[in-house]
């Protein structure tokens, strides 16, 4: 079987003879023309995985030839092949888009070099990437069992999302594999938050000098009781990373994307990488993954029961109709001034193109803060519409496609263009997010009276029905600082990839709801989220 058909225009072919010969033993079928004229009528009849072009020769010049060729084919790959070094040479070959530049004399191995990377590259990286999987596999199988910290998590969790992302674009087979390891370790991340998520964030008695319960500690004592184990929460947020930041006498610029995952924040990381250093880290969203209650915590600073006793008129209810993320920037406002804060600060929220520009406008005027919020609503969006729109469920109809969109809407949002902004500012830039999404395959049954709300991924209600070795259950919210609208009210959280379903209409439910984006309940990609800071470089 051939290894690829190349074609080698060259005026003085017949001293090429070894070379051809070389790559002939190689596997490659090569045919040879002498001219751009002869070399145009062979693209006309047959299509080439390669292009080897002479640069100088009589007649029709290889830059040329390089056009005409182009015109008839226009994805085959031409390799330049010259003796001239002229600089303005090179960049007309470059601006035309070959795929690379040979200096005569050329060696047989730089030929071989140039095929292996213009027509072999998906094989090759495809078969190391899937060597290096297959290599890791087994310390990332010993990782998972030995995990003991939110830290030990957050590296699996790296870990993986760095292979998913490998073999996603190398086109792999192993994806199966490492989608098995990814739902072993959410079982036991799962196992984790069951054993310690009412002791990180159990009130406790003894008051702070800001008024309000030290989110740490109660009598239930697990293994790892020190503070060391409990993780960064949503409202630990402004006072470990924003307010410290103030205090050096930076300007700050926090972006939080709802809803948005590690591997989302991976794939835009590659396009604003160039102008930024990047100082990646990860936190815990606080339970439910909504927005509601996390997005809440992290502009308050403290826990939902927290902000429904303390700001009654800032809280809103889940059988209420209003919005529940209305109340941010007076949120913010609470939380600067319960720190004894002087901070003056912007908040801007984006939902559309409207919001967009009017946010644009302002954008010269914000300079004057130590902080400015924005809030981008868009992957939240994309992931409801992914729900409830067939069109937008068969383009991004998996992980892979889901992450293309949301690259593809970054590239051309006014996030872009804020980005480039701040590339050329002075501020601090900090992205992060309230949670993540997990895509849903496994339904739950669940039976709840009607006023129990419609998250697909935690339930809150009194008299709910369900097995409770499926789910993690909170009966008494007050021990995880969440609001009970009834003294009978409880909280059920689905785990790994499973979602709710009631047994009335379950087929049509299920169906409709399965492999679904959805967020609220306990898992490394709603619960492990990026927290990033920027500096500008720049130019």
């Amino acid at each position: 079987m051939s290894n690829g058909l190349l074609l080698w225009v060259d005026d003085e072919i017949e001293l090429l003879k070894a070379h051809i010969i070389f790559l002939e033993k190689k596997g490659y079928e090569v045919i040879t023309v002498s001219n751009g004229s002869d070399a145009i009528d062979q693209c006309r009849t047959q299509t080439f995985d390669l292009v080897l072009l002479d640069e100088q020769m009589p007649g029709l010049s290889g830059l040329e030839t390089l056009q005409r060729i182009k015109d008839i084919q226009p994805a085959t790959p031409i390799v330049m092949v010259t003796k001239s070094e002229e600089e303005n040479i090179m960049n007309q070959a470059i601006g035309a888009k070959i795929a690379d530049y040979l200096i005569k004399p050329v060696n047989p191995n730089q030929i071989l070099l140039t095929l292996k990377k213009n027509i072999h590259q998906k094989e090759i990286v495809t078969e190391v990437t899937q060597s290096g999987y297959q290599q890791d596999y087994q310390q990332i199988a010993m990782q998972i069992a030995d995990c003991r910290t939110f830290n030990d998590w957050a590296e699996v969790y790296r870990k993986l999302v760095y292979w998913e992302l490998e073999l996603s674009s190398a086109d792999s087979n192993m994806t199966e594999m490492l989608k098995m390891q990814k739902e072993e370790a959410n079982n036991g991340f799962a196992k984790y938050i069951i054993k310690n998520y009412l002791h990180w964030v159990a009130p406790q008695d003894n008051k702070l000098s800001n008024g309000f319960s030290k989110l740490t500690g109660n009598n239930k004592k697990p293994t790892n009781n020190s503070d060391d184990t409990r993780p960064l929460l949503s409202p630990d947020i402004f006072k470990r990373k924003i307010f410290p930041l103030i205090d050096k006498g930076e300007k700050v610029f926090l972006i939080v994307i709802d809803n948005f995952r590690l591997d989302q924040w991976r794939v835009l990381s590659k396009e604003i990488g160039d102008m930024f250093d990047i100082e990646e880290d990860l936190y815990m969203s606080i339970l439910p993954t909504a927005t509601q209650y996390a997005r809440n915590a992290i502009f308050s600073g403290l826990m939902p029961q927290q902000i429904a006793t303390m700001f009654p008129d800032l809280w809103v209810d889940e059988d209420e109709e209003e919005g529940k993320n209305l109340n941010e920037e007076p949120l913010i406002q609470t939380q600067i001034e319960r720190y004894r804060r002087h901070d003056k600060f912007s908040y801007h929220k984006i939902n559309d193109s409207t919001g967009a520009d009017k946010f644009m406008q302002q954008y010269k005027n914000l300079a004057q803060n130590n902080l400015n919020v924005l809030v981008v609503n868009f992957i939240d969006m994309l992931s409801h519409a992914r729900t409830e729109m067939k069109m937008i469920r068969e383009l991004a109809s998996s992980e892979s496609a889901y992450r293309s969109i949301t690259l593809s809407w970054f590239q051309h949002s006014v996030l872009a263009d804020v980005i480039k902004e701040l590339a050329q500012s002075d501020y601090k830039v900090v992205i992060t997010t309230d949670h993540g999404s997990i895509r849903t395959t496994k339904p739950i049954k669940i039976i709840g009276d009607r006023n129990t709300n419609t998250n697909l991924r935690y339930k809150l209600g009194k008299n709910l029905n369900y097995d409770s070795r499926e789910v993690f259950t909170i009966k008494k919210p007050q021990e995880a600082q969440l609001p009970a609208p009834n003294l009978s009210t409880s909280y059920v959280f689905a785990t790994g990839d499973s979602f709710f379903a009631y047994p009335n209409n379950y087929n049509y439910y299920v169906s409709y709801y399965k492999d679904t984006f959805q967020h609220g309940g306990i898992s490394m990609e709603e619960m492990i989220v990026p927290l990033v800071t920027l500096s500008p470089r720049k130019r």
